[in-house]
């Protein structure tokens, strides 16, 4: 039996254009004598939809798609994700599903079984459990097909209660196929493939997983399809941070035509959980994940050109070079606005790197427009010492310059604030934290500086003074990040236990960091929790990020 994977980048809500793309591969596949072509959960509208689920044009958008798609269905079978009414159960409105077409028909709906709940996940607010598990038959196969989540229930301490498969195995089936929406992050790929070898091992079926691909505002799926063979070896993957089209040849005893990729022995049998922070682990897909956040907000968006506050600091540098990456370098505008405080090696810099990766730049110095803030308020002031309030002005004055030019000429603005930064609250809101997208919110200043040595890989683009000098804001005489922050080398691993690892004060104590210090940094990441919530869309490369994954109470009380 031939099996394709469609590995396809869709946008939510945009109904022609996925109802296009999925009937394109449909046809692509009949045509290379295809018998089943498998797509990701929810393809038809898109993953998340959130609460587009609640209008009923949407749902019926959906089925109007189905219908549409499944006159394709002819000669070879489909499986396609989309919303399913629950018309005859009690429970919520709607399942997730996959769609089973052949003949031109729907033969067979599965109903997704497991409904996340944590991190970016929120399916239950939405979608109804199944009810009843059963598998479809085709061309003398038995097919279980589940939908992501539905293979994740293995292991010593499971999250539900029920374990799709097992139920589905009392049907006997000859193979397993899984359409998902699975998020990137930079551990994800290992565990993907330990769950999924996981499941090949328990029941002794091949397993076709088809994953989606692009970016959806913050969230990124990466593809990286999976086929395994029923002994558990890898015979596929489909590429990562691209669409894909790719076809396999199931054997009559479950086996794939073709050289193995991974062999069993070789897959991790455990997911990849870091208990500190490495700094350059698969800084090289964070790359891409970033690069392709970037693009797919601007193309789905229908925008097209970026501008940024370029410092000649490190985050502004980095972020310069992925926009380049992602828009090409005459789409992104860098603009450089020195105050009295600046240093000439900081403007230097700046430019260089904007001749390096060939983006148009402008200078506007702030000097003037920020005296004039002073001028207005010396009564105010009231001849009290230089503060915050005053750096802060510089801050603000940037932001409105860079919204003033992209309100002028249709640009939108990347912040370029690190998670470092956005944990503790260094940042000015309505100044530097202004932005449409946040390309480097979920990556620990570490993270920033191996994202700059991995741009510089081949050749200098970022020049090598932006990453060997101290880091500043430049808002005073002298000013290091140092003055108000821990070393980043020992910040930015407190950080990652408390955010990522959840740790509390105690536990990251016993790791034999300064018990004041933890207690210091886990305050300033608390208290700046009202700054986060009026932050822009991060693009999430981490399994816990700033946003819509993590849920703290602004007004609470814990360890402020």
């Amino acid at each position: 039996m031939k099996i394709f994977l469609a590995q396809q980048n869709y946008h939510i809500g945009n109904f022609e254009s996925n109802t296009q793309k999925i009937i394109c591969a449909i046809e692509e596949a009949k045509q290379q004598g295809g018998d089943i072509i498998v797509f990701s959960e929810l393809c038809v509208c898109g993953y998340p939809p959130r609460d587009f689920l609640e209008f009923d044009d949407f749902i019926n958008k959906c089925y109007a798609a189905i219908d549409a798609i499944k006159v394709y269905a002819d000669g070879i079978a489909v499986i396609v994700g989309a919303p399913d009414r629950n018309t005859i159960k009690e429970g919520k409105d709607l399942f997730n599903a996959a769609y089973f077409l052949n003949n031109k028909q729907v033969q067979h709906i599965a109903h997704k079984t497991l409904l996340p709940t944590y991190d970016v996940f929120d399916e239950y607010r939405y979608f109804e459990p199944a009810y009843e598990w059963d598998i479809v038959e085709y061309k003398g196969k038995k097919i279980a097909i589940t939908i992501c989540e539905d293979i994740w229930n293995l292991g010593n301490n499971p999250l539900y209660r029920i374990c799709p498969m097992d139920k589905l195995m009392e049907h006997h089936p000859d193979m397993m196929i899984n359409i998902s929406a699975s998020p990137f992050d930079y551990t994800h790929e290992q565990d993907r493939m330990a769950i999924i070898k996981a499941n090949v091992l328990k029941y002794k079926l091949p397993m076709f997983y088809c994953n989606a691909v692009g970016s959806q505002t913050e969230i990124v799926f990466d593809g990286a399809s999976l086929v395994f063979d029923k002994a558990a070896n890898l015979c596929g993957q489909l590429p990562l941070f691209e669409t894909s089209l790719e076809s396999f040849m199931l054997q009559d005893d479950g086996m794939i035509d073709g050289a193995v990729v991974k062999y069993a022995a070789e897959i991790p049998d455990k997911e990849l959980n870091p208990v500190v922070l490495d700094e350059r682990l698969n800084i090289g897909h964070i790359h891409d994940a970033l690069v392709m956040g970037i693009r797919d907000y601007f193309s789905k968006m229908n925008f097209s050109k970026a501008i940024l506050g370029s410092s000649g600091g490190i985050d502004s540098a980095v972020v310069l070079a992925l926009a380049c990456s992602a828009l090409g370098a005459e789409n992104v505008r860098a603009i450089l606005m020195p105050s009295q405080y600046s240093t000439n090696h900081s403007v230097d810099d700046a430019e260089q790197l904007s001749k390096n990766l060939g983006n148009p730049y402008d200078i506007v110095p702030i000097k003037n427009i920020y005296e004039s803030f002073l001028t207005e308020l010396k009564p105010i002031f009231n001849e009290l010492p230089f503060s915050l309030a005053e750096e802060n002005i510089q801050s603000r004055t940037r932001g409105n310059l860079l919204m003033a030019i992209a309100n002028k000429f249709g640009y939108i603005l990347l912040n370029t604030s690190n998670k470092s930064e956005l944990a503790t609250g260094y940042g000015t809101l309505y100044g530097d934290m202004a932005g449409g997208i946040g390309v480097l919110g979920d990556c620990y200043k570490l993270q920033v500086y191996a994202l700059a040595k991995y741009i510089n890989r081949d050749k200098e683009i970022i020049p090598n003074n932006i990453i060997t000098k101290a880091p500043s804001a430049e808002l005073r005489p002298g000013q290091k990040d140092s003055d108000s922050l821990p070393d980043y080398s020992i910040l930015d691993k407190i950080l990652y236990q408390y955010i990522e690892c959840r740790q509390g004060p105690a536990a990251i104590k016993a790791q034999g960091f300064d018990a004041a210090l933890v207690d210091r940094v886990l305050k300033m990441v608390n208290v700046n929790e009202y700054k986060r919530n009026q932050f822009c869309p991060i693009i999430r490369v981490s399994p816990k990020a700033f946003g819509v994954g993590r849920r703290v109470p602004i007004v609470g009380k814990y360890l402020s």
